[in-house]
């Protein structure tokens, strides 16, 4: 069976770009983004200098991570190996671009959907060699079947060294490089020293923009991007005024001082602030929901009024939940892709079946409760529908939780997501948060009183939950450089203030000596304080626990 790999032989590129170019030209890609690109990086100094050229693209893995995070098979291998793409399938989620650990996908600022080196499928499929292989004045690039021992890409291989971008992901990446420089294979390996006039590339578009949300009009020199720096390092996500930011984590520096000269623009943050809310109020909903339920599945009286509470609360904020992560696609009129269109191995779309099994489940009790209250039930079924769905409910309820953290393991790309300490995070996070709401409606709702001594438990043993969850995730030996960039990034870099501020202390702490003093003085209006500090310190750390693995460099 045929199966396609590229070399990239570093002995002969010139750094010319013709296979940038030939891309752009081949596939009409538009400025700001690249399906190929070239990375220069420069080592020794004057006059003891050199340097090196490294063609950068997919890697059209064998497990290929873009393809099993991606929900509706826009992205897809084929019989050949080739890892290809549907533009008319994507939904713009972005999962792929999170899964990817070679920064290959980017949003296409036109059609808003993902797109990437596709082997040119279409040249391949005619007997045409990739135009990028074409137009290589030096034949630095090398494509063909690696299992075919009679073509050339199969002879470099076994008899050349060759090396790969970051193998211990898993990957099986295709994409080989004799000669390959680990300075420019690994990302942070090769800083940026300096700026001038061709060591950067013009404004992104799209989600390559400074503020991440361009549509690519205005002059070229427009909201140029730096090398190396990220939207809001040296500034605002608008570029327009310096956010009050702790020193960044020093990457590591090769002993031979290189130096990144040129690379591709920026791709900023793509999962935003869309998806720090639809995770606040995912853990409100849940908690919600699963606290009078569970109460009520091991027996403990509860009043109507509180399984309503619950009820209610869980479906709001699940509504909030789907409208967040509707808003948070880049084609919010293929939402329904998810639903129609599975991917099952994608962890989107297993937490959209979960999500709308929990709203069913929850709706179901709702309809029942509400055919008991007009006569048309009786009372009976509505005491029996309680026992029988609180369980489900809870069970639902755990999972839509817990979910998010599988998903976000699904992006290889971001290490710091791998920890195996997210889920419960996640937990923990809907514990408080659940509580926390429910001790805010219990003082308006009498139906809810009898629980705020429960409730503030809950809410207690959470925080402290909380704190323990923070040491594990940030705290012990991370699995690689990247997850350690952006644990240091949170607890001691530009997220500083936010974690050790927000999260820890008035998010935290003050809300646990508030609930002590409270419960001490028989004042609920302290513990009342308590649960609002607490939602807004999970709001808060759910933004840098997203927001900081993505500004660790891929490329």
């Amino acid at each position: 069976m045929t199966n396609y790999g590229f070399i990239i032989d570093n002995r002969k590129c010139i750094g010319c770009h013709a296979c940038t170019v030939a891309c752009k030209a081949e596939h009409e890609v538009p400025v700001g983004v690249n399906r190929t690109w070239v990375k220069y990086i420069e080592k020794g100094e004057f006059p003891d200098t050199q340097r090196a050229f490294h063609v950068m693209r997919c890697n059209h893995c064998a497990d290929a991570p873009c393809v099993t995070a991606c929900p509706v098979t826009a992205l897809f291998t084929r019989d050949d190996g080739i890892v290809d793409f549907n533009w008319d399938r994507c939904i713009g989620c972005k999962a792929c671009t999170q899964a990817c650990p070679y920064d290959a996908l980017y949003i296409d600022p036109n059609t808003h959907t993902a797109a990437k080196c596709n082997y040119c499928a279409h040249r391949v499929d005619v007997g045409l060699e990739p135009s990028c292989v074409q137009v290589c004045p030096e034949h630095a690039i090398i494509s063909g079947d690696m299992d075919d021992p009679e073509t050339e890409i199969s002879r470099l291989l076994a008899r050349e060294k060759v090396t790969t971008r970051r193998p211990e992901k898993g990957t099986k990446p295709k994409l080989f490089y004799i000669n390959g420089d680990e300075a420019a294979l690994t990302p942070d390996d090769a800083p940026v020293s300096s700026d001038y006039m061709w060591s950067n590339q013009g404004r992104g578009v799209g989600h390559h923009a400074p503020n991440g949300h361009g549509n690519g009009e205005g002059s070229l020199t427009q909201g140029v991007i730096p090398l190396g720096r990220k939207p809001g390092r040296d500034g605002s996500r608008d570029g327009s005024a310096p956010e009050p930011a702790g020193p960044e984590p020093a990457p590591k520096v090769q002993p031979e001082k290189a130096r990144r000269t040129y690379d591709e623009p920026n791709k900023g943050v793509q999962w935003g602030k869309e998806v720090p809310a639809y995770v606040w109020t995912k853990a409100i909903a849940t908690g919600s929901a699963a606290i009078p339920f569970l109460a009520t599945g091991i027996g403990v009286p509860v009043a109507d009024a509180a399984l309503w509470a619950g009820a209610l609360l869980g479906l709001v904020f699940m509504a909030a939940t789907g409208g967040l992560l509707i808003l948070d696609l880049d084609r919010p009129d293929r939402f329904h892709y998810v639903l129609l269109r599975p991917q099952w191995r994608s962890w989107l779309v297993k937490g959209a079946y979960i999500i709308t099994g929990f709203g069913g489940v929850l709706s179901l009790w709702v309809l029942v409760k509400l055919l008991a209250t007009f006569g048309l039930l009786s009372p009976g079924i509505s005491q029996l529908v309680d026992v029988v769905l609180a369980w489900p409910i809870v069970a639902l309820a755990g999972a839509t939780s817990v979910y998010t953290a599988f998903l976000f393991a699904q992006a290889k790309g971001r290490s710091f997501w791998q920890s195996p300490a997210l889920p419960v995070h996640m937990l923990v996070h809907s514990a408080v948060a659940g509580a926390a709401a429910l001790y805010l409606a219990s003082l308006f709702l009498t139906g809810l009183q009898p629980l705020q001594g429960a409730l503030s438990l809950i809410l207690a043993l959470g925080l402290v939950g909380g704190l323990i969850v923070f040491w594990a995730e940030l705290a012990v030996e991370h699995p690689d450089r990247d997850a350690a960039r952006a644990a240091e990034m949170i607890y001691k870099g530009r997220y500083k203030k936010l974690f050790w501020g927000v999260s820890v202390v008035l998010g935290s702490l003050v809300p646990l000596a508030l609930v002590g003093l409270g419960a001490l003085v028989g004042v609920p209006l302290l513990i009342a304080a308590a649960a609002v500090l607490a939602l807004v310190g999970i709001l808060v750390t759910e933004h840098a626990w997203i927001e900081a693995p993505q500004l660790i460099p891929l490329a």
